[in-house]
């Protein structure tokens, strides 16, 4: 595994739920995470979380850390930074459109076209429905560059008893997808052909 923290962006998405479930599960394998947020998402952060950003952040204390997607001074807009990967979840069709066409205006689409340009493991959870042909035709283009498409779907196989089942099983899989598949369950393993 690449040495560094891994890169989770969070766009203005619905699917904050997401988010800090994968935050909470790389936390809960000891592995450093540094956080990307845009203003957007900060905002859908308290709407459907009940907590502020910050209260999150100072619950997680020094074992992430935090960027707002403005500051664009930060090591993780350049490549010389090492880091292990990127997802990002949620992960808006603007967000998609800006990380397929090189347009890295924020610190999140910058960080995400390093991961490209160094040749590292992007991941996206994209958040919209239905999707019109521009969004799938930008998700493919991603695809083509070797991005990992995790989309939020249940897995309703798995017979969940609560949204959190189905939350933990659709953070298990994109981080399946970003390479961290120890302690995941079976049923969270990213399977490629399933997309087929």
């Amino acid at each position: 595994m690449a040495v560094g923290p891994f890169v989770v962006g969070v766009s203005g998405a619905s699917g904050a739920v997401l988010a800090r479930r994968c935050v909470e599960m790389l936390l809960a394998r000891d592995l450093p995470v540094s956080l990307v947020v845009t203003s957007v998402a900060a905002q859908i952060w308290q709407e459907e979380l009940g907590c502020s950003l910050t209260e999150s952040l100072m619950a997680w204390g020094e074992r992430v850390r935090y960027y707002p997607a403005e500051q664009m001074r930060s090591p993780l807009a350049s490549g010389s930074h090492p880091t292990a990967g990127m997802i990002v979840i949620p992960c808006s069709m603007a967000t998609v459109s800006a990380i397929a066409h090189g347009s890295a205006t924020t610190l999140l689409t910058r960080a995400a076209d390093v991961c490209l340009k160094e040749g590292r493991r992007l991941v996206i959870v994209p958040r919209e429905t239905p999707l019109s042909a521009i969004h799938l035709e930008n998700l493919l283009r991603l695809a083509r560059l070797g991005v990992r498409i995790v989309p939020p779907v249940p897995a309703f196989y798995t017979n969940p008893a609560s949204v959190a089942d189905l939350v933990d099983c659709i953070a298990g899989r994109a981080l399946d997808a970003l390479g961290i598949s120890d302690g995941l369950p079976v049923i969270y393993r990213y399977n490629p052909e399933e997309e087929e």
